[in-house]
């Protein structure tokens, strides 16, 4: 009879999870047009007191997005403004959404990383997660391992679609 051999499991190849990479941590949307009047209308003074009267603590270890969901014209020094209430709380502020929040986490995370563990092996970027894993993620770590790798794929090992092979 034919044994049958499970291959993937003999072979080199390696699987980069981003979900391996997740900071933990609450995520946060501070929409902006509740301090405003009448939700349109940056009245300086107003504003400054909502903020002054905001529990900044709730914050506390969260990734914050700061966005305002009416057709307002926000000026810059407003979230400068909110963005120095919460930095003795929030771990990371960004003015966007939670998507563009998780982008940037994953940049930091990336940037930093050591990939010299997947230099001349076939890598394989898990494709599936349970974690709100932003598509930027993926393309940026693509971009990172393609230095090292000797090929790339993505997917799960058992239907993997080929990205990249160093010739």
């Amino acid at each position: 009879m034919n044994e049958i051999v499970n291959r993937v499991s003999q072979s080199a190849l390696v699987t980069f999870d981003l979900e391996d990479y997740y900071p933990v941590g609450k995520r946060i949307t501070i929409d902006i047009k509740d301090w405003l009047f009448e939700g349109f209308i940056l009245r300086e003074k107003d504003f400054r007191q909502q903020l002054e009267n905001h529990n900044w603590e709730q914050y506390q270890d969260a990734y914050v997005a700061l966005g305002c969901s009416s057709d307002a014209i926000i000026p810059g020094w407003a979230y400068m403004l909110i963005a120095t209430k919460l930095q003795p709380f929030a771990k990371k502020t960004i003015i966007g959404t939670l998507e563009d929040l998780e982008t940037a986490l994953y940049q930091l995370i990336i940037e930093k990383l050591d990939v010299s563990s997947y230099t001349d092996l076939p890598v394989i970027i898990k494709g599936c997660s349970k974690k709100p894993v932003p598509p930027n993620a993926y393309i940026m770590a693509t971009a990172k391992i393609q230095a090292v790798a000797k090929s790339i794929m993505y997917g799960e090992a058992c239907s993997a679609v080929p990205l990249f092979k160093r010739k």
